[in-house]
């Protein structure tokens, strides 16, 4: 399941939903549903949030291709993406730790 957290300006949460349901090993997320939601609560920001089903929180290769194309996505409006987290079994990995998101 992929949550969208929206912050505003000074990084404040001011939303959160799931946008999309996945699978057992996949999920077909798509921009336009992220940032409609986005859009829809005027997010200066976002911060996706998702977890692997298998317990191990490693991003997978589409993990990070979406990853990428959110965040040029968001560029065309002005919306940051500032992290994805990947939740597993009592554990977690951030694309932004991790230095994938550029």
């Amino acid at each position: 399941m992929l949550h969208v957290v929206c912050l505003d300006s000074k990084n404040v949460i001011t939303n959160h939903r799931p946008i999309f349901v996945g699978t057992l090993n996949a999920s077909l997320i798509h921009p336009r549903e992220v940032f409609r939601f986005a859009i829809d609560n005027s997010a200066a920001s976002i911060i996706l949030v998702h977890n692997h089903p298998s317990g191990d929180p490693k991003p997978s290769r589409e993990d990070i291709d979406i990853t990428k194309r959110l965040i040029e996505a968001g560029s065309l409006l002005d919306i940051l993406v500032l992290d994805h987290v990947i939740i597993g079994n009592d554990s977690y990995r951030s694309l932004k730790d991790m230095d994938v998101l550029g």
